[in-house]
């Protein structure tokens, strides 16, 4: 959750924002840092095989037998997604053409959702399921446990904090789905040879490890934030 949503809240000085958030905020700019240090370097590591990213994403499709997905550029660093919706892989300006380490495990990555969703893999429907009550959370579930709080209105409280504990529990279930994208990726690197020797698999799993952590980031923060006002609201009730 961004800091600027507790700055000038009633709760701002809590001495939980200190031993809670704060350290959590420091976690996830280390995270962005790490992702952003892993993807500098690797991306000046050229691959062997000569595959792009581009390539190296087709050939994983192929590797699970998906014929119906495409793979496009799309604008912005690190802006790489699959959009199930219309089942496209968009691959960044540095990643779509690119035959650097970092553009093969990122791309490969991206087609691992893509088989995901072809295989039907459990924790993308759970996360799919929860994903309508986690956007209504985001924007309203602190704001109205705020709200309770000032009106000392008991059951607002609960609904904010409830609605607020959906966006945990999205980022509890993002984390393994996208460890097995990663776990997918590598795979079909080592059996395809898009990779071809033991330096740049280790190039790759920095990356992709890299990104992982702010998905542990993510969910350090998100519970982090839902302990606060947990215990801001018993010690009021107190």
């Amino acid at each position: 959750m961004p800091l600027n949503l507790y700055i000038g809240s009633p709760f701002y000085y809590d001495a939980s924002y200190f031993y809670l958030i704060l350290p959590a905020f420091l976690i996830a700019i280390a995270a962005q840092i790490a992702v952003k240090s892993a993807y500098k370097k690797m991306s000046r590591v050229y691959s062997k095989s000569g595959y792009s990213g581009a390539q190296a994403a087709l050939a994983v499709l192929r590797y699970y037998g998906i014929t119906d997905v495409r793979v496009e550029q799309c604008s912005g660093k690190l802006s790489d997604h699959y959009d199930p919706k219309n089942k496209v892989i968009r691959l960044s300006e540095g990643v779509f053409a690119s035959t650097s380490i970092a553009a093969i495990g990122i791309a490969c990555h991206e087609a691992g959702h893509a088989a995901q969703h072809a295989s039907a893999y459990l924790p993308i429907k759970i996360r799919n399921s929860i994903l309508p009550v986690c956007q209504i959370g985001s924007y309203a579930g602190i704001p109205l446990a705020i709200l309770g709080m000032v009106l000392s209105f008991e059951p607002l409280i609960f609904i904010g904090l409830l609605l607020y504990s959906f966006i945990m529990l999205f980022q509890l279930v993002t984390l393994p789905v996208e460890l097995n994208a990663s776990s997918r990726a590598l795979s079909v690197i080592q059996d395809t040879g898009l990779l071809r020797d033991e330096a740049e698999l280790t190039g790759a799993k920095k990356v992709l490890r890299a990104a992982a952590f702010t998905y542990v980031a993510a969910l350090i923060t998100a519970l982090a934030n839902l302990l606060r006002f947990v215990m801001i609201f018993t010690r009021r009730r107190d």
